[in-house]
């Protein structure tokens, strides 16, 4: 479906120059001289590079639609993850900086969500919070009550994170993925 330039959203997938991007952040400009155009920062859906680019009202781009899919984490191998399709049971094996940072957040069984383009794996969507167990938690700081403090946490999948004083060892927390 084409779209005008300056109706380009967050959020949105497009092909521009042969590839597929996702539009980061969105900055309408009108410049005193000359016509509005929309500076639009877009992110690369395959490699993840990123670049800037404005669109005028006269220029049109494709919107694409992703396919969403429900898979379900199994594994690691190597630096490979394998995953399940709920519906077939056919498995498929992901290299691990699809994910980038979320990667320590995935659990054994854990469903997911993956978005495909033309039956290819384009990004994996974890759910929106998990359940952690706190392994190590600092000691609380005397005095710091004037205002909110938090103190540094490990999480049992390595994860540094910032929770409240009362969290001790030991203790699950949901954390926001």
């Amino acid at each position: 479906m084409k779209i005008s330039g300056v109706d380009i959203r967050p959020g949105n997938n497009i092909e521009y120059e042969g590839g597929l991007w996702r539009a980061v952040k969105i900055q309408h400009t009108q410049p005193g001289k000359g016509g509005a155009y929309m500076q639009v920062e877009l992110k690369n859906l395959i490699d993840g590079r990123k670049n800037n680019v404005r669109f005028r009202s006269a220029e049109t781009v494709e919107r694409i639609r992703l396919d969403t899919k429900d898979f379900q984490y199994l594994y690691a191998e190597g630096d490979m993850l394998v995953f399940m399709d709920k519906d077939t049971y056919e498995q498929i094996n992901l290299p691990l900086d699809m994910l980038g940072d979320a990667a320590a957040f995935l659990q054994d069984g854990m469903d997911v969500t993956l978005e495909m383009y033309d039956e290819r794996p384009i990004s994996v969507q974890l759910p929106e919070s998990i359940e952690a167990t706190v392994v190590e938690a600092d000691a609380v700081v005397k005095g710091q009550t004037a205002s909110a403090s938090y103190k540094p946490a490990i999480l049992d999948n390595g994860v540094r994170v910032m929770v409240p004083p009362h969290i001790v060892a030991g203790t699950r927390i949901v954390v926001d993925v």
